[in-house]
């Protein structure tokens, strides 16, 4: 233990590896945090760039080949600083905040980005990524991109809209429910649906009394949560959920995780996928 701590304080005083010296003229080594962030770098073409991600960065699959730093809310500062960053390019999760700070200390630059469930929050996030990492020109082309395939996507159709209730099933916990202020409650708004607890803020354990009162047309899900709930039979053994509107048709939809709640490059994707699954199932 002693060892570790003084292997620690060398590093934020900068007895250690020196960080600046390992990183090539105009490409820093970067880590990055945050799956919508990593996703957008290799969109960029700067993956050769990166020398470590979080757990949260899925896609591509080529990304879960670099080394891992662990999951975005817990880093650790001697785990980081052994792959020699420069750049640390983070999702507002990251954290904890006394890691983010000593990372500074150390000598590494720290840029966290703001999460905005918007359209336009992408777009800007696209272009501070590509400044960041010298690639202006892609950036530019990459935004581009994204304006006409948003420019050109489906439309929800007139009627009224679907009453849908997101359902976080990941972990092998509690389930939870979207309400307002959440990435899923930004997506079911782009597709044209309401979201079911609209009302309430942030993600709340699955109750009973919650599904009922929720009263959903349609379930929707990860595609990885519904795998570790066993399928559509098993989700609707959470409570309430089965006599729900939605439970007692069976109308259960799902998305991959990242696709639906990462709100990275894919999102024109995600939200045409998005609108034809709610609309298709509860027409």
């Amino acid at each position: 233990m002693k060892r570790r701590h003084l292997m620690l304080a060398g590093l934020l005083t900068g007895v250690g590896p020196g960080l600046a010296a390992a990183q090539a003229p105009g490409q820093p080594r970067v880590v990055s945090v945050g799956g919508a962030v990593t996703e957008t770098l290799f969109a960029l073409g700067a993956q050769g760039q990166l020398v470590g991600v979080d757990t949260t960065s899925l896609y591509p699959v080529e990304a879960t080949r670099l080394p891992q730093v662990g999951y975005a809310r817990t880093l650790s500062t001697e785990g980081l600083l052994a792959l020699r960053p420069a750049l640390l390019l983070a999702s507002a999760e990251a954290g904890p905040p006394q890691v983010l700070a000593q990372l500074r200390q150390a000598g590494v630059r720290v840029e966290v980005l703001d999460e905005q469930h918007r359209f336009e929050g992408v777009l800007a996030r696209t272009q501070r990524l590509g400044q960041l990492c010298g690639r202006e020109r892609e950036a530019a082309q990459l935004v581009a991109r994204l304006q006409q395939d948003w420019a050109i996507r489906p439309r929800p159709p007139s009627g009224p809209a679907p009453r849908v209730l997101f359902v976080l099933a990941h972990g092998g916990g509690q389930l939870r429910v979207a309400g307002e202020g959440t990435a899923a409650d930004a997506m079911l708004q782009l597709a044209g649906a309401r979201n079911a607890l609209a009302g309430l803020q942030g993600y709340k354990p699955l109750t009973a009394e919650a599904a009922l009162q929720a009263a959903p047309e349609l379930i929707l899900c990860t595609d990885q949560g519904l795998q570790v709930q066993g399928g559509v039979d098993g989700l609707l053994k959470a409570p309430g959920l089965a006599l729900t509107p939605a439970g007692r048709a069976g109308r259960v939809a799902s998305m991959e995780a990242m696709l639906l709640l990462g709100f990275g490059p894919r999102l024109p994707q995600a939200v045409a996928e998005l609108t034809s699954k709610l609309h298709g199932r509860a027409a």
